[in-house]
């Protein structure tokens, strides 16, 4: 066993005060105070990075999406991680394998990897969601695709390419539905 595993399996296995503290903090206390830094566009959707895998020692990310009204997220699935995420303000639909629902503020919904899901914004006004990632990594291809989208309108190639390298896979058979049934804007631009 290496050091890490050996502190993990003496904290799980502590029967007093003292021998869950004795190793001291696994990571260090960490505080974001507002405001946070401005959001940047991922095409449809917008993101605002507030911890990442650096923080919180590879174990979560969490990130901040507004969603513009008309906003429709590409279908797609993680090979890597789960999501579980938090409507913050708004309406947010969701779809994930052939389950949908839409969740106002105080919402929360869990997106395991190996299924295909897709969110939007089910009403008229901004919404916004709290995006909680575990294992961290995947916030670091939201800051390449914003780089992307800075950049000038990314070519499909190569957002193909960076999604795969983070084990992210597109399917884009809902789109044309989503899009009739609720009005939105294609996830794909004008």
């Amino acid at each position: 066993m290496n050091q890490a595993t050996d502190s993990t399996a003496s904290l799980q296995n502590a029967t007093t005060i003292e021998e869950a503290t004795r190793s001291g903090r696994a990571l260090p206390l960490l505080a974001l105070p507002g405001p946070h830094p401005p959001d940047r566009s991922i095409g449809s959707i917008g993101v605002g990075f507030r911890l990442g895998g650096a923080q919180t020692g590879g174990q979560v990310a969490v990130v901040e999406h507004p969603f513009p009204p008309g906003a429709l997220v590409p279908p797609h699935v993680h090979t890597r991680e789960d999501e579980f995420s938090i409507v913050l303000a708004g309406a947010i639909g969701f779809r994930s394998g052939s389950d949908e629902v839409v969740l106002e503020a105080g919402g929360y919904i869990v997106k395991p990897r190996g299924e295909v899901h897709t969110m939007w914004n089910a009403g008229k006004e901004e919404a916004r969601m709290i995006e909680i990632i575990t294992p961290s990594g995947f916030e670091e291809f939201f800051a390449e695709l914003a780089d992307m989208v800075e950049a000038g309108p990314p070519d499909p190639d190569d957002i193909a390419a960076v999604s795969a390298r983070y084990g992210l896979f597109m399917d884009p058979t809902w789109v044309p539905e989503l899009m009739e049934k609720y009005g939105l804007n294609s996830p794909f631009g004008p």
